[in-house]
């Protein structure tokens, strides 16, 4: 819980009706920042994420020399470092942000200068090592503080890798990506659950080579990267949070403009629909590699059926197992989820907040070590929710709560601004009360 903690009340609904334009997605805006700040030349981003975790990365490349400014249209303009970066004078401040914190690892080590990376407390405690380990095999002086932020770097000379990663890692894969794209020879990551491939786009987009099998991405080092203008689609795991709410209520009815639908993200359409959601997409294009398309979601006549995540379905649902997990108990025969041990070292432990907070709303709920049974066929009551300093697990039950009896508070509400500054007031836009 952070100190200046703040609570909301989220009263029950009786529908969602409308349409959303989402803030840019937060996985893109961090690429582009990252790459943009080592760049040769000019990068302007529309929509960059509104949130605090992407703000930490443009504070980071603005500390290492590049240029960052906003227009009076809200678009950044990021003038690049020209494929090297300045020695920062203090620390850099990735903030809560783990993907700045590992993603930055990887651009920093073939620098040559030395760097520390440190983050608030919740980011001081989650896990780096399977970070370093990649890194440290091409080459890189990089030492961790008991497997922990603070992360202290020695710009080095880096060796290509064929590297097989042993937990499927989004951010993992990034930073060996973009420590390779400066490394000698070539890099290959190997993974067994494809993760979302923003990376390999964003690479793609900012004029890399990258290379693309089944299982497996290369990048040659030695390449250049240039400037780009973009507008970032709107975030899909944001967008998670109101399709779940729509698909509380039947008769709702919910548009989204302009949503990234990358299909290593769009896996929450699927398990949607198996719960009997309707959802159409329209206008489907492509962006810099992203897709991009209109979403309308309703929800089904006689409320939803129930589902099982687990195995590659729970790695590619990891940020969105938290909200299904609350709506579990308005489903017909619940949700299961299994596999997802990652959720435990995430800013929170959520799986063990989800099943305290369902239980304190009424819930019967059974804890593993690895995941969550939650029966369907619940009534939830109003109740005081603890959101242990986690925007997910805030926003998740403002969703829960809107179908509960009574006035729920959510503590720490503030949480939710580190990666939706917008989501409570958006939220009480498309809810009929």
């Amino acid at each position: 819980m952070t100190e200046a903690t703040t609570e909301r009340i989220i009263p029950p609904a009786r529908n969602i009706l409308g349409s959303l334009r989402l803030p840019g997605d937060k996985s893109i805006s961090h690429r582009y920042a990252l790459l943009a700040g080592l760049a040769h030349g000019k990068t302007r981003l529309a929509n960059f994420s509104s949130g605090a975790d992407c703000a930490s990365s443009l504070a980071c490349v603005a500390a290492l020399g590049a240029k960052v400014t906003r227009d009076e249209d809200g678009a950044i303009e990021i003038v690049g470092a020209g494929g090297h970066f300045r020695h920062a004078e203090a620390p850099l401040d990735c903030g809560n942000s783990g993907s700045t914190m590992r993603m930055l690892a990887g651009l920093l080590t073939p620098q040559r200068s030395a760097y520390t990376l440190v983050g608030d407390a919740s980011l001081s405690r989650r896990p780096m090592e399977r970070v370093r380990k990649p890194l440290a095999e091409m080459g890189a002086d990089i030492h961790l503080t008991e497997g922990h932020a603070p992360v202290t770097i020695r710009g080095s000379q880096l060796r290509g890798i064929d590297y097989t990663t042993p937990v499927p890692s989004a951010q993992v894969k990034s930073a060996v990506l973009f420590a390779g794209l400066q490394a000698s020879g070539t890099t290959t990551l190997r993974e067994a659950v494809r993760t979302r491939d923003h990376s390999e786009l964003a690479l793609r987009a900012f004029g890399a080579k990258v290379d693309r099998t089944i299982d497996s991405v290369s990048i040659a080092g030695g390449q250049q990267l240039r400037g780009i203008e973009a507008a970032i689609p709107g975030d899909l795991s944001s967008a998670a949070f109101f399709l779940c709410a729509a698909a509380l209520f039947p008769g709702s009815n919910l548009v989204f403009d302009e949503l990234g639908l990358n299909p290593t993200r769009a896996t929450l359409l699927d398990v949607l629909t198996a719960l009997g959601a309707q959802i159409g997409v329209l206008n489907l294009e492509e962006k810099h590699g992203e897709l991009v398309g209109t979403v309308q979601v309703n929800a089904p006549p006689d409320g939803m059926k129930g589902t099982t995540i687990s195995g590659s379905l729970a790695a590619q649902l990891i940020d969105e197992l938290p909200v299904l997990a609350a709506i579990g108990p308005y489903t017909r025969n619940g949700i299961r989820i299994r596999d997802a041990k990652e959720l435990r070292v995430k800013e929170s432990d959520r799986i063990a907040l989800v099943a305290r907070n369902l239980r304190s709303m009424g819930a019967e709920v059974q804890e593993f070590d690895d995941g969550l049974d939650v029966p369907g066929g619940q009534q939830l009551h109003a109740a005081e929710i603890d959101s242990g300093g986690d925007h997910r697990i805030a926003m998740a039950f403002s969703v829960a709560a809107l179908r509960a009896s009574g006035q729920t508070v959510i503590r720490g509400a503030e949480s939710a601004a580190i990666s939706f500054p917008e989501f409570f007031e958006m939220l009480d836009q498309v809810a009929e009360r």
